[in-house]
């Protein structure tokens, strides 16, 4: 098994990093194509092809999207199997009133949050980790 499962060691070192640049949501028709080489991150739907995008690169082609995202990466090397981390910051997100899209990566999970929000997202996700990182 690769990486960290237990909780307290993943919330006190989880190291929320804000990426720069905005990031968008979009769709692709089924048969489409894009440069994967462009694309953060991707799911298949019945509906097409989600992907996450660079703002600008998304507006180069030509994509519409409604949602603009500040990207955050927690940078602690999280178990698939780990229990509780998802729950652990999307609560905290939830009480301060952010809505976060979660993407869970092999090593780390990745958080979008509306760009207007990253700040206090970033806020909410160190107060989170401050009270375990204490405790070591």
């Amino acid at each position: 098994m690769s990486g960290e499962t237990n909780l307290s060691l993943l919330l006190s070192s989880m190291s929320p990093h804000l990426n720069d640049g905005d990031y968008v949501f979009c769709t692709l028709a089924p048969g489409a194509t894009l440069d994967m080489a462009e694309v953060i991150g991707s799911f298949r739907e019945q509906e097409g092809l989600t992907v996450i995008l660079a703002r600008d690169r998304a507006q180069a082609l030509g994509l519409s999207f409604d949602y603009v995202a500040a990207w955050i990466t927690l940078q602690v090397h999280s178990s698939l199997q780990a229990v509780g981390l998802t729950a652990a910051f999307a609560t905290a997100l939830g009480q301060a009133g952010i809505s976060c899209n979660v993407v869970a990566g092999y090593y780390h999970d990745h958080l979008f949050v509306a760009r207007e929000d990253a700040q206090r997202a970033m806020d909410a996700l160190r107060q989170l980790a401050a009270p375990c990182s204490s405790g070591r």
